[in-house]
C-alpha cells in the first residue's frame, strides 16, 4: 500500500497520542480563507502542502477544523448535514494549506448534486499535486460504515495517501472508544496488508489535536 507522495510514512499509534500531548511540535498561528470553488484546477497554484479533511455528512469535520485550527468559526459548523458544498482552503501559518471537501453519503441530497460532488472531489484527490495527505474522519460512536469502508478501499486503488481520523470520542466510555476503534482496525485488516496512521479526537475536549499537527509536521518535514 502506497502511504505518501514523499516516501512511506510512519503509522501513528494511539498510545502516541500521551506523549504528543506534551511534546507540541507545531503551533498554528494564522489560519485564513483563501478561496473556495468546485474545480481543482482553480485551486491555488502556489505550490504549497496540502492536507485534506474530509468524512461523512455529520462526522463532525467543521469542528474539528475549528479546534485544530484554534478558531471559533473557521469552518462552519451547522446541524444540517451537507453544509460543505465546495473545496475550500484554508491557509495555515503562512505555508500550506488545510483543505475543508465536502461530506459524502448525505443522503437528502439530489442525485445530481451528490454526483456533482463526487466527481469534483474525485478529481481534486487523484490529480492535485500538492496533497500530501487526506485524513478520513469516522464516527467512532458507530460501527464499521460500508460508505466509510469503501471510501477508503478507492483511495487505497487509487494510492491516495489517508490517515483515520475517529471524531467524538467525548461522546464514548473508555471501554467503547476501544471496542469500536479495534472493531474498524480488524473490519480494515480484511482488505488491508497495514493500518494507515490512526487518531482518536474529540473536538469538545480537543483530545488528539497535537498528534494531528505533529504528524503534519512529520510530513512537511519529509518535503
Amino acid at each position: 500500500m502506497k502511504t505518501g507522495r514523499c516516501g512511506k510514512l510512519k503509522i501513528i499509534d494511539l498510545k502516541m497520542t500521551k506523549f504528543a500531548q506534551k511534546h507540541p511540535i507545531m503551533i498554528i498561528k494564522t489560519a485564513t480563507f483563501k478561496v473556495s470553488n468546485s474545480d481543482h484546477k482553480l485551486c491555488p497554484d502556489d505550490n504549497k502542502p496540502e492536507f485534506a479533511f474530509i468524512g461523512r455528512s455529520n462526522v463532525g469535520k467543521s469542528s474539528l477544523i475549528n479546534m485544530l485550527t484554534n478558531q471559533k468559526s473557521l469552518a462552519k459548523t451547522s446541524g444540517t448535514p451537507g453544509k460543505t458544498q465546495l473545496i475550500n482552503h484554508f491557509e495555515i501559518n503562512n505555508e500550506w494549506y488545510l483543505v475543508d471537501l465536502p461530506g459524502y453519503g448525505f443522503a437528502k441530497a439530489s442525485k445530481k448534486a451528490r454526483h456533482g460532488w463526487e466527481e469534483f472531489i474525485a478529481a481534486y484527490l487523484t490529480q492535485r499535486k500538492t496533497l500530501l495527505n487526506t485524513f478520513v474522519l469516522l464516527d467512532a460512536r458507530l460501527p464499521p460504515q460500508n460508505i466509510d469502508l469503501e471510501f477508503m478501499g478507492w483511495c487505497g486503488e487509487k494510492e491516495i495517501p489517508f490517515s483515520m481520523v475517529f471524531t467524538k470520542l467525548d461522546k464514548l466510555s473508555s471501554s467503547e472508544k476501544q471496542k469500536n476503534i479495534l472493531s474498524y482496525k480488524k473490519e480494515m485488516l480484511k482488505q488491508w496488508e497495514e493500518l494507515p496512521p490512526v487518531f482518536a479526537t474529540s473536538s469538545e475536549s480537543k483530545f488528539g489535536k497535537e498528534p494531528i499537527l505533529n504528524y503534519i509536521d512529520e510530513i512537511l518535514k519529509t518535503c
